[in-house]
Formats: structure tokens, sequence, C-alpha cells
């Protein structure tokens, strides 16, 4: 269909910053990777029952031509098929079987496709290897953010920056430092996400590998699914009802779903910075920012990205909480919701790279910060303070309340009360010599210490 045609704006207006995750959760996406659990599991069978025995090295490569060249036309007969069927996984057991017709080494071999297997032997796993490549493609765009702020950090690093806690002047920092605080959470986050293990369960029916037991009892089998899951780099689950229970699914979502809070907070922060001018935006030639006020360049790519988020998160949580609840031995309601992953990832993804293009467009601009913090002398209240407490001096929080608090102090009402104290000279000349601008602690060594260079 034309993109203007479609429902979901993952898959019409916005297709072209999420086209990587179409060949992945599309039905078609589905239908690859249950083929990839029918054919591995087909050719691992024949290691074990001397029934099928060992596939050739020929009639592998032939199995596995099938999934290199599944196309359209392929998965369109799979639906086809599944009008007649009512049952997409015994709609793709058919596909398969009918592509083996004249190879007789197969052919005659056929009834071992799909062997002991419930359903979601094969859709849990292929909806495991959906989302570990779809959280595959959001952590390398992860690990670009990354970068990008890293290189902010460094960058600006040495920006004295007057920081707003409860939206009121208070201790500056560096415009860099604050770029630092979310390097370290991505990273914690991206490190999370790349310590996930997800499972799968390969057990039958209803977990205890009944039919597989009964009528081949010579075979290991779990030992066999355990190392089968492992080759797909899954984690293996061995007690399950007919379903993985998608604990560890769910902890991906949750996981995913911290990402984006740490992006919707960036996004805000940045948004809130534009706002004073902190940052401007670079002007995009033939770019229009409002129908009517022609000055404008919003800063819409933090703001569709922050939209994104609350789809995305949304989607995450629901998901989060339904997919370990099952009635009993199964019921089917996992099924429809884990349909539904690949518009979470793709709404994240998208909401990732709408900050990422925004953050690219952004220079800071000094002299606004200078000018900032030089309407702000108040805020050197606290080092007066804290060394007034050092040195002994009487009342010191209540002197510099009486002085600052809801007031704007000027360089020169700063300036005549630390001239007015009973300090040394030495002690004097620093705090006469210290500014708003200056006084920016360790945030310049934090950034240094912590932060790689890019």
């Amino acid at each position: 269909m034309n993109a203007v045609s479609l429902i979901s704006p993952i898959d019409g207006r916005y297709a072209g910053d999420t086209r990587e995750l179409a060949s992945v959760f599309s039905e078609k996406g589905l239908f690859f990777y249950r083929l990839k659990v029918e054919i591995e599991f087909f050719i691992a069978l024949g290691e074990v029952l001397p029934e099928l025995g060992p596939v050739s090295v020929d009639d592998q490569a032939f199995l596995r031509s099938i999934l290199e060249n599944f196309d359209e036309k392929d998965a369109l007969k799979i639906k086809k098929t599944e009008q007649t069927t009512n049952h997409d996984v015994k709609a793709l057991e058919y596909f398969i079987k009918a592509n083996l017709k004249g190879r007789k080494s197969l052919w005659d071999k056929r009834e071992f496709i799909h062997f002991s297997l419930t359903s979601d032997d094969v859709n849990n796993i292929a909806f495991s290897l959906m989302l570990k490549e779809g959280l595959r493609i959001y952590s390398a765009e992860l690990e670009k953010l990354l970068g990008r702020l890293a290189e902010m950090s460094h960058e600006f690093k040495t920006m004295p920056l007057l920081s707003l806690t409860h939206g009121q002047p208070a201790t500056p920092g560096t415009l860099g430092k604050e770029m630092a605080v979310f390097y370290l959470r991505f990273r914690e986050a991206h490190s999370q996400l790349s310590s996930l293990r997800l499972k799968g369960k390969f057990s039958g029916a209803t977990g205890s590998w009944n039919a597989h037991a009964f009528t081949c009892p010579e075979v290991d089998w779990i030992s066999f699914s355990r190392n089968f899951l492992n080759a797909l780099g899954l984690e293996f689950n061995p007690i399950t009802t007919q379903i993985e229970p998608h604990d560890a699914t769910a902890e991906a979502f949750h996981a995913l779903a911290r990402c984006n809070a740490i992006l919707k907070d960036l996004n805000q922060d940045v948004w809130l910075y534009i706002c004073r001018g902190i940052f401007r935006q670079r002007r995009l030639d033939g770019e229009v920012g409002s129908s009517t006020m022609p000055h404008k360049i919003n800063p819409w790519k933090f703001e569709n990205s922050e939209g994104n988020l609350v789809i995305a998160n949304a989607l995450l949580m629901a998901m989060a909480e339904k997919l370990p609840v099952s009635r009993l031995q199964r019921d089917l309601s996992d099924s429809t919701i884990l349909r539904n992953q690949g518009m979470a990832i793709g709404h994240s993804l998208l909401a990732l790279r709408s900050s990422l293009n925004g953050l690219s467009r952004l220079d800071p601009d000094p002299e606004t910060m200078a000018a900032e913090l030089d309407a702000h002398w108040e805020v050197l209240a606290e080092p007066v303070q804290v060394m007034m407490r050092k040195l002994g001096l009487p009342n010191p929080y209540e002197a510099l309340k009486k002085l600052t608090r809801g007031k704007t102090l000027t360089q020169k009402d700063y300036q005549r009360f630390i001239r007015s104290l009973r300090l040394s000279g030495e002690v004097k000349e620093r705090l006469l010599a210290l500014t708003p601008a200056t006084y920016t602690g360790l945030a310049e060594q934090l950034v240094n210490q912590f932060i790689p260079k890019p």
C-alpha cells in the first residue's frame, strides 16, 4: 500500500526511519523466524533419531536455501494456506513440505517436519529471535547517542552554566557536565540491554516432552533442547507450561522502557535549554518553523521524540505486565500481545533517531550563558556561608539568607557584603575574585575523569 494509505505511522509517515525493522517484525518476518526454527530443528533431529538419520550436507544446504530465498511471494503462499487451516504455524508446516516435493531424500522424511512440537515451541523461539534482533538494531543506534553525548560532554566541559533546581537559580556547573550525566545514565542502560538473555522453551504441548519421550524414549530430550536453543543464541528454560512464561521478555521490555524514560528526560532538558537560549538550533534552508511566524525554529525533533516515547512505553509496560500472566497451562493472549513488540521497538527507535537528529543541530550560546550567570550573583551565597562556617563566624547561613533569599544580587551587592566581613586578606581576596562563572566545582574534572573522549 502507498504510505499515505496506511494506518500505522511507523509503516507510513515514519517508514524511512524504521525501515530495517520491517524485515524483522512484519508478518513476513515472523514467518521467516518460524521457518528458521522448523528447518534447524529438522536438521538437528537427524542427529538423534535413527528413523530420520543425519541430514546430508546437500540436503541441509537445500533446506537452508528455502530460508535464504524466502520472499514476499512465499509469505503470501503461507497466508493463502492459512485461510484454509485457520492456523498459521500449520500453514507454515505445509509450506515447508510443499518445498520438499521433487527431492526424494527429504520428501520421504517430510513427517519429521514439526515432529512432536506444539505451535508455541516454534512461536516462542521465533518471537525471542525477533526481539533479539530488534534490540540489536536499537542498541546500535543507542551507541550513536552515547558517542554524541561524549562529544558534547568534552566540547562543552568548560562552559559555565547556571543550574536551576526547582526552576530557581542554583549552584553553577558546566554544560558539558550536564551532558555527561546523560552519557553515564545511557551507558548503564546500554549495558543492561546488552546483558539480557532471552529465553526459549522446546518441550511440547504442556512442557514435559510427553510425545517426545513416549515415541523416542532413547533420546535425552532435555539436553537436545538445551543445545538447540543455545545454538540459536537463546537461554534454555527447562520447566514451563505450554508456553515460555515471558519473564525474560518482560525484563527486556522494562529495560527498554528505562532507556526511553532517560531519553524523555534528555529531551525535556534540552528543550528547556533551547528555551533559555543556552542552545541555538542551526537553520536549515527550506525548512519552515511556523505557517504564520517566519522567525521560528521549533525544537520539534525533541517533541516528536517525546511523543513517540509515550506510545512506546505505554506498549512496553502493558506488554511487560500482561505477558507473564497466563491461565493454567496457557491461553492465547500472549501471542496477540507479542505481535505488537515491533510497534514498541519501532516507536522507541524513531524517538531515539529524532533526538539524535535534534542534537546534531545544536550549538551552545556562551554569551547567553554568561549573561544568565552575571544576573544571579546570589548563587554565591553557598560558598560564602560554607567558608564562614569553616572559619567559625557566627550565624553564617542566617546572614546569607537575610542577604539573598528571594532577591537578585548584582556583583556590587555581592562584593559589598564580602568587604563587610571580618576575614583575612587572603580569604577575602579569594571570595572577591569568585564569580558565578568560576564557581563550577569539579565539573570539568568529572568529564575528564569519567567520560571517554570520542
